[in-house]
């Protein structure tokens, strides 16, 4: 069997038979690094390679963390919760205005992470556990939210063509398709992915007004747990959480450091008093561990990642699934979307799938007599493939770290599960019905 997939269905394998993320990772690469034919010794140094990658966006978690548990403590977040819930109600009927109200407000902060404010997933632990005691009190189901916050992401920077969608359209797809030899002049992505932008939307949709519109109970003193010993929330209070959020944003946009930023955030509230400084280091601790989990396993990604590319067998699966197609662009579209998804389900990045497929992708779609656009339309779709539903994609793990700070969310089967379900399955109709109908 090919090491790609095998490793993939490993992984997922595992992870869905209740096996640590991590775990199933590690396990996952060193099966792929084996099946390709490389020794235990060398799947490992390349998944050391790898692991460095995953380390800087696993530490500015970890101080995202810290300062999420500082701004809890504050007392802000649970005032402002009771202050909406008295504003929406707890009825039956305004409960609904109230879960309308916060997926609007979580689908368009996912959007401007992308653009306005180009933060990326790093908006996710500041906003998101604020949030919990007034989504609990409404009876919000979480797995929706994990789906705002997925699919406001992905369908954002794979059809916008501002901030991130500037880097992954212009740069990274158009900038790979030139270097493989596709003419791009006067190429429009946005004409060519609009169709599979549109089914991430039906997906969205769906979830959040069919699959999961129903109430689900959640423990509100596990989440007002973490709010415990607040200090008294005074104007001075308010006047430091707001400061430090702020203060929090801006320095990441200046010096494109989520570490930072956490940092800054952090030493402000001690600073000011609301973190008592003889406390300060037990609750930096506590904020570290609520995003351990979702470190680590952007750590053990990243070097699973590694090991994916440096087995070789990424061109050997699309080379042996091209053979499998034939002469039919039907076929032949529908096959190089399965095998994106693959890859990036591997890999657990669009980013970085793009630029390994597209050298591929093209002269197979091109022998298939695919148009230019048709083949942005392909290569753009089976790139965004698999980030949404990847155990290892921080499309996945960005909702997770936001969502199970009070342990009542699990990464696989009330984020991965769901996204997987409602963005991969339009994502390959749209795509494939884009590449048929522009041909």
């Amino acid at each position: 069997m090919n090491a790609v997939v095998l490793g993939v269905l490993l992984m997922l394998g595992l992870s869905l038979a209740r096996l640590p993320v991590v775990v199933a990772i590690i396990i996952a690469a060193v099966a792929a690094g084996l099946a390709s034919g490389m020794g235990v010794t060398e799947t490992l140094s390349h998944f050391n390679d790898g692991i460095g990658n995953g380390a800087n966006v696993a530490l500015s978690y970890a101080l995202l963390g810290a300062f999420a548990a500082a701004l809890a403590k504050s007392g802000l977040p649970h005032l402002l919760s009771e202050k909406a819930l008295t504003m929406v109600g707890i009825d039956d009927q305004r409960q609904l205005g109230g879960k309308i109200v916060i997926c609007l407000l979580l689908f368009l902060a996912a959007m401007a992470s992308q653009n306005i404010v180009p933060i990326h997933i790093a908006f996710i632990p500041l906003l998101v556990p604020p949030l919990l005691y007034m989504m609990a009190k409404i009876g919000l189901d979480r797995r929706a939210v994990a789906c705002i916050l997925c699919g406001g992401m992905v369908s954002t920077y794979m059809f916008l063509p501002v901030g991130f969608g500037a880097i992954y359209l212009h740069n990274i797809l158009l900038g790979s398709l030139e270097q493989a030899g596709l003419p791009i002049e006067g190429l429009s992505v946005m004409a060519a992915l609009w169709l599979p932008a549109s089914g991430m939307i039906l997906g969205l949709l769906t979830a959040v007004l069919i699959t999961y519109r129903g109430r689900r109970h959640y423990d509100l003193e596990a989440i007002t747990q973490l709010e415990s010993d607040v200090v008294e929330v005074q104007p001075k209070v308010v006047i430091c959480a707001l400061v430090s959020i702020v203060a929090t944003f801006v320095v990441q946009l200046s010096f494109d450091s989520m570490v930072l930023g956490g940092l800054v955030g952090f030493v402000i509230f001690m600073c000011s008093g609301v973190v008592d400084w003889r406390e300060s280091d037990g609750l930096f601790v506590d904020g570290m561990k609520m995003m351990a989990t979702i470190g680590f396993i952007m750590i053990s990604a990243a070097g699973f990642a590694e090991v994916v590319k440096s087995t070789g067998d990424v061109p050997a699966l699309v080379h042996d699934s091209a053979v499998l197609v034939g002469n039919s662009k039907m076929v032949g579209a529908m096959v190089m979307l399965i095998v994106g998804l693959l890859i990036t389900m591997g890999i657990g990045s669009s980013f970085s799938t793009v630029p390994i497929i597209a050298t591929i992708y093209v002269p197979v779609a091109t022998g298939l007599g695919f148009s230019p656009l048709a083949i942005v339309a392909l290569v753009g779709t089976a790139g965004a493939l698999g980030d949404a539903g990847s155990p290892a994609s921080d499309s996945t793990l960005g909702p997770t770290a936001g969502l199970n700070v009070d342990g009542q969310h699990d990464h696989i089967r009330d984020t991965v599960i769901p996204t997987f379900l409602h963005y991969n399955i339009p994502l390959l109709a749209g795509g494939w019905l884009a590449a048929i109908l522009i041909g």
